[in-house]
């Protein structure tokens, strides 16, 4: 068709007629550059401040370093003797109960290794007044760690005794695994640690469903948690907000964590009056 239309006006322009000029669709307005990007950050702008009215990045506690936070509670819990009987986990000798820190960490995954990692921290001990003296560190960023592990293992004397739950298995190496990977000194190295998973394994595992640390606390302080976040869920709360959502089950794992602690101090001394089984 082209060529024809150029043949006909070939022959228009020999005859003397005149040759229409090709029509062209009008320019299309353009817009400068300074106004595009007014336009592109007021949309910007638009989209953050729905997503902030939607979601609740609230952390609570006081951001001691860049990405992370620290909450503390002192408490009335269970205030204990002056000195733990240790024979229910077959030590030889008692421990003072000033020297005790409770520990647990909430992580990114359950089955450990080298890209597994604690984003929160929570240890308590009693003060000298035997209040229970809560402390949790929660990071939110990837880059946070290293303060997070210089600040726990400031909590930390060399005569400090450790209590858990399974943390022999599981916390304490997996927190040696990101001191050694954040060239850190491992604080925890040469301190001892009262695992109350195992006397209390030692004592009903042929009596329980389980000897699971909500069991215990259960079967021994009468504690039902009410809307508490399962463990399983941690690591996704944790990764949701790191990706920008909301906050709501960050704070419940906080929660969880803290009953936890007071979980750890309550079954301690059940289990130290009932000595050695």
């Amino acid at each position: 068709m082209s060529a024809l239309a150029d043949r006909l006006r070939h022959l228009r322009a020999q005859s003397g007629l005149s040759v229409p000029a090709a029509q062209t669709a009008p320019p299309k307005p353009t817009l400068s550059a300074d106004v595009l990007r007014l336009i592109q950050g007021r949309s910007r702008l638009q989209r953050a401040e729905a997503r902030a009215s939607s979601m609740d990045r609230f952390v609570p506690g006081d951001e001691i370093a860049s990405g992370l936070f620290l909450t503390e509670a002192v408490v009335d819990w269970l205030p204990p003797p002056p000195v733990i009987d240790t024979a229910f986990a077959r030590w030889s000798e008692p421990v003072d109960s000033g020297r005790l820190m409770h520990f647990d960490t909430e992580t990114t995954g359950l089955a450990g290794g080298t890209g597994t990692r604690a984003f929160m921290i929570g240890a308590a001990h009693w003060e000298a007044d035997g209040r229970f003296r809560m402390r949790q560190l929660t990071i939110t960023t990837m880059a946070a760690e290293t303060a997070m592990l210089q600040a726990f293992a400031g909590w930390l004397r060399g005569d400090t005794v450790l209590v858990s739950y399974n943390g022999k298995c599981y916390d304490a190496p997996l927190l040696a695994t990101r001191y050694r990977l954040a060239r850190l000194p491992n604080p925890l190295t040469g301190l001892g640690h009262l695992d109350l998973l195992h006397p209390v394994r030692r004592r009903w595992k042929s009596v329980w469903e389980n000897c699971r640390l909500a069991t215990a606390e259960r079967q021994i302080l009468g504690v039902v948690r009410d809307d508490d976040l399962p463990g399983s869920e941690a690591p996704a709360a944790w990764l949701t907000y790191l990706r920008g959502g909301p906050a709501t089950n960050l704070r419940r794992v906080a929660h969880h964590n803290a009953q936890d602690l007071r979980s750890l101090a309550g079954v301690l001394l059940h289990v130290s009056r009932l000595g050695r089984p």
